[in-house]
């Protein structure tokens, strides 16, 4: 399969609701990815099947704060320079690269680098959707470290992070990333095409094209953009639930950068009834509730904001008083799920008291995707 022109919107929409609200808005990587196409071709997507054992897989995206990035435009040559610099450190050519989140504007950040080096698209990431930070990689998750890698900013510069704990990892990085102006792109989590096959969310990649697909088909059809959604997502076989928690409008809204985070809470109000869902962001939305506190979604769980009337993804630092839109909620690929993983991605890792309950055990879904 090859990525050309004409899938860049679809995967942009379907990343951006991935996102969770995050990994930044997928506007600028859309036209830079589109442009990078057009002048040196389509790139593969290669099943993570179709990999080598014993290539080098790279996964890379941004880090920082996506308030930042609204004002901040990158140059379009962070992902190559941190590529080669990589190639340059492990002495060896990189045979893929993947997102390191599929969500937002990192669903994308790759393609650049992918269409300038040659290289083809491994059909998967690190996170099935977004987190913020870098530890919350399912590489991690399963015991691979994050380095070597390599921060570069706009302005040229670059940084090499080597350490043998991936927390350690992520707190460095995210200093050099507010050192940069706030954001930066990073090269991280180098691994084996056998690696790659064995821990990362597979299909996710074409899952978020198909989403795309399926929100634009519907509003061609004049049809419900998010039932599209919802029954193509659940035939990716990563998200099998996924429905509205909230039909609304934005009456108020705190948000601020914050230690390389955008960090606040937005609370809609239904547009009938005496309803209203407050939900929690740090860059990804994490937590809604009830006025009463009663949670209707929380991480690893995706939750997404949509524009009521087109179904496209409001990210965090987009936001806005007024806004009349539909929160949406998905239910996380399985691995997300497991014990050991919400440790990590779970509520706990936010500081959230409650435990985890899956998003279709709150909400009483039996078959909120129909396929």
């Amino acid at each position: 399969m090859l990525i050309d022109v004409h899938q860049i919107d679809d995967l942009a929409c379907g990343a951006a609701f991935l996102g969770s609200g995050g990994g930044g808005d997928p506007y600028y990587g859309t036209l830079l990815a589109k442009a990078a196409i057009e002048r040196l071709g389509p790139i593969p997507l290669l099943p993570l099947a179709d990999l080598d054992d014993d290539a080098l897989v790279v996964p890379c995206g941004w880090i920082g704060a996506p308030t930042v990035s609204v004002e901040k435009l990158p140059n379009g040559r962070e992902a190559v320079d941190g590529l080669r610099k990589l190639e340059e450190i492990m002495g060896r050519k990189i045979g893929a690269v993947m997102p390191i989140e599929i969500g937002g504007g990192n669903g994308l950040a790759h393609l650049i680098a992918a269409a300038e080096l040659g290289l083809p698209v491994a059909d998967a990431d690190g996170m099935g959707r977004a987190f913020p930070e870098s530890q919350m990689a399912i590489f991690n998750i399963c015991g691979l470290s994050a380095c070597p890698s390599v921060i570069t900013g706009a302005d040229g510069s670059l940084r090499v992070i080597d350490t043998p704990d991936n927390l350690e990892h992520e707190r460095i990085a995210r200093a050099i990333s507010i050192e940069m102006g706030g954001i930066a792109h990073m090269v991280e989590y180098p691994l084996t095409g056998r690696q790659a096959k064995d821990h990362a969310i597979a299909g996710s990649f074409s899952a978020a094209i198909a989403a795309g697909a399926a929100i634009r088909q519907a509003r061609a059809q004049k049809a419900d953009p998010i039932a599209a959604l919802a029954g193509a997502l659940a035939k990716s076989g990563l998200y099998p639930f996924c429905d509205v928690l909230i039909d609304g409008k934005i009456v108020d809204l705190q948000r601020e950068t914050r230690d390389g985070f955008s960090v606040g809470r937005v609370i809609v109000s239904a547009l009938t009834g005496d309803r209203t869902l407050e939900i929690e962001f740090q860059n990804e939305n994490l937590c809604a509730r009830e006025r009463d506190g009663t949670v209707r979604a929380m991480v690893p769980d995706l939750i997404s904001i949509l524009d009521r009337e087109t179904a496209d993804t409001i990210t965090t630092e987009r936001l806005a008083f007024g806004q009349r839109v539909k929160v949406v909620a998905a239910a996380a690929p399985a691995r997300l799920r497991e014990s050991h993983a919400l440790t990590l991605v779970g509520p706990a890792a936010f500081g959230f008291s409650e435990t985890y309950v899956p998003v279709e055990i709150l909400n009483n879904w039996e078959n909120a995707a129909v396929v």
